[in-house]
């Protein structure tokens, strides 16, 4: 029986007049343009973005610089090069600047707005640099290099110089994917002179420390701001080192003089994370990203602001329960606004930056991703669908009102049909309303039956939004043939502070009832083939696919788990962010009395019990969750004698980014589902 639910029936791009149908494809998803960078000019006028597009055959992208108008038209193509270009900056003067490697190393380039006249500016050192922005003014540079902070093998012993080893006396020796080769990632700044090249050297205003800004492996230069007047920089770092680094989230805002060299901690007694400083048009004020709890990474995000005439600073969200991100100050100083997840998307929202009532800009079946303010009611915002790759848009503050200004992959996509979305309603084992979003395949008849996957989210606190995966691709699993069950289970953020942090502690209790919640809610429907149910998903996704192997009581016939947790006495030393493992799981496997997580929880109590077909994809370079967790998950399959295949990326870390790797991710999953669940797909022969 039709459940009573919200239904949001998208196609996400109306077929070309007279093309052939046909449905997405792991290839056709790589030829899409991805849209990164934006930034708006200083006269308003004009929107620079960089695009990336891959190449299957060379096995890696290319990056190029695009304009549109903000006023809507013609989009224009300002690079071509072989190399990528990246860090887009608007100097003052309407010229546009941006970093390339094309002469070897990379350097700093300067252009016109319409792509003329480039000419290369810096002669830095072949030592790699990043996240560069430029003052407002445009009277310094700030941007990110590594300096050596400690000895290598080398350096300890010069006469074995072919030696490959690595001697670790401390944590953190690793982070995500890359290992602590002795180095660390400063801030720097440099002058510019009035022929708008950078003068004499950077100057390290880190010199002499350890530490790491922007936070490192993931974050970049949302993490650093210059003042109005371009004396002061702003900047993120964890001033920790070690186990204390390891099991602590505190990083702080630091606030540097470049006239005196004095640093400052702006969030001193602030014990979580403190990120992505903003200051004030004005510069008497800086706002940045705040979470109160220690050690809860997936902790609300609240806006602080900080006023340097009187030295206080206040959480201008406190006592609200929407997350914050993004944060961009108006015009005027008066008003920050900023994106926050909301019942399964992201819109934008805007608070008084004295504090006072929040309002919700946008609405709708959409995710607003990021955004810059072309002026007081104008945004233009990164936009996508479940059925849509991002695009740019014009947002009228006001009246929430979008006008697109790209559309990227128009061509590529001419003739694809996508799937319906449904946004659904269920309710779970403790009387409550779950969000649940279903994609049905093209073509969609309902007198048919169609094999169901339940797609397990990881994080374990990452919403199911309206974003569009290049790797879990609702739609791409679709054109397979598969109805797709996404359920925002207990622990996703946009639904409230209690729904959020419930599932600290408790990953194999409230959650995954949740997740059978759904799946049977939904397999209520006659054209679910109850016999032909699998279940998907990674990370805190991948755990409880091994989870629910142990646990499903008949539903599913087939299981595939990425970077899943599997054993959480064996994880918990050997992953990386100690932090996470003692917040989330509820503390060490070694703990008296020890935390249920160990004696319930783990899935790898309940291999006994699993019986179906597994697949297991792991990547030799995952830290997170380090590699034996899927050795050991298929080990036990494979002595079980349960069917099951290893899909190993023994240079991938906890995702998947080489081209082809991603392509032969896609083929293996619907290989597997084909020969496991839906005979009849082309995958499967």
């Amino acid at each position: 029986m039709m459940n009573k639910s919200i239904l949001t029936a998208l196609l996400a791009l109306p077929l070309a007049a007279g093309a052939q149908q046909s449905v997405l494809t792991p290839e056709k998803l790589w030829q899409l343009g991805r849209l990164g960078e934006m930034q708006v000019s200083p006269d308003h006028r004009t929107v620079a973005f960089t695009v990336t597009r891959y190449s299957l055959t060379d096995n890696k992208g290319n990056t190029d610089i695009f304009t549109v108008p903000v006023a809507g038209g013609a989009v224009r193509q300002l690079t071509t090069t072989p190399g990528s270009e990246n860090t887009i900056n608007w100097r003052p003067d309407g010229k546009l600047t941006f970093i390339s490697g094309e002469g070897g190393t990379d350097q700093l380039y300067v252009m016109n707005a319409d792509g003329t006249g480039k000419q290369q500016l810096s002669a830095f050192p072949d030592e790699g640099l990043s996240n560069l922005k430029y003052a407002p003014k445009g009277n310094f540079i700030l941007y990110t290099q590594d300096v050596k902070t400690g000895k290598e093998i080398k350096d300890w012993y010069p006469d074995l110089p072919k030696a490959d080893a690595k001697i670790i006396d401390d944590l953190n020796y690793r982070h995500w994917n890359v290992w602590d080769d002795f180095k660390a990632t400063h801030v720097f700044f440099q002058p510019i002179g009035a022929d708008g090249k950078p003068t004499g050297y950077g100057k390290d205003a880190m010199a002499g420390e350890k530490f790491d800004a922007p936070l490192q492996p993931l974050a970049g230069s949302e993490q650093l701001a210059f003042s109005p007047d371009g004396y002061s920089v702003a900047y993120t770092s964890r001033k920790l080192t070690g186990k204390a680094e390891a099991e602590s989230t505190n990083s702080d805002i630091y606030l540097y003089n470049l006239r005196d060299g004095k640093t400052e901690n702006l969030s001193l007694g602030l014990e979580g994370y403190d990120t992505e400083p903003a200051f004030s048009p004005d510069g008497t004020k800086v706002a940045w990203l705040s979470m109160a709890t220690p050690g809860f990474e997936s902790d609300r995000n609240g806006i602080v602001v900080y006023d340097f005439k009187t030295k206080k600073r206040a959480d201008i969200t406190a006592g609200s329960e929407q997350a914050a991100g993004n944060i961009r100050w108006s015009p005027d100083g008066k008003a920050i606004f900023f994106t926050g997840v909301v019942q399964g998307t992201d819109q934008l929202f805007s608070i008084p930056s004295k504090g006072g009532k929040m309002r919700q800009l946008t609405s709708g079946a959409q995710n607003y991703n990021s955004f810059e303010l072309a002026d007081a009611t104008t945004a233009i915002a990164n936009k996508t669908t479940i059925g849509s790759p991002a695009d740019l848009v014009r947002l009228d503050l006001k009246t929430g009102k979008e006008t697109p200004l790209t559309t990227l992959n128009k061509d590529d996509l001419a003739g694809v049909t996508m799937g319906k979305v449904e946004d659904r309603r269920v309710t779970t084992t403790d009387g409550k309303q779950m969000q649940v979003y279903v994609i049905y395949p093209p073509g969609f008849d309902p007198a048919k039956k169609y094999p169901t996957l339940l797609y397990c989210q990881g994080g374990p606190q990452s919403p199911i939004t309206q974003s569009w995966s290049y790797r879990w691709n609702f739609q791409l699993m679709a054109a397979n043939g598969y109805i797709v069950v996404a359920p925002n289970r207990r622990g996703l953020p946009g639904f409230g502070t209690e729904w959020n942090n419930s599932i600290s502690g408790d990953w194999g209790g409230q959650p995954i009832r949740d997740y059978l919640s759904a799946i049977d809610d939904v397999s209520k429907e006659s054209y679910v083939d109850k016999d032909r149910r699998g279940c998907v998903g990674a990370s805190y996704g991948g755990y409880s696919v091994y989870y629910l192997a142990g646990h499903h009581e008949g539903r599913f016939k087939t299981f595939i788990a990425h970077a899943g947790l599997f054993d959480l006495t064996s994880w918990d030393p050997s992953t990386e962010e100690m932090f996470f493992a003692k917040h989330d799981i509820g503390g060490a496997p070694w703990d008296v009395p020890q935390h249920k997580s160990y004696t319930q929880f783990s899935p790898q109590l309940f291999v006994g019990k699993w019986d179906t077909p597994i697949l297991v994809i792991h990547g030799g370079k995952d830290f997170r969750v380090p590699e034996g967790q899927g050795m050991e998950a298929f080990g036990s399959a494979q002595l079980r004698g349960i069917p099951s295949r290893f899909l190993y990326f023994p240079n991938e870390g906890h995702w998947i980014q080489k081209p082809q790797n991603a392509v032969l991710w896609q083929r293996v999953f619907f290989e597997w589902l084909g020969r496991t669940l839906h005979p009849d797909s082309p995958a499967a022969k």
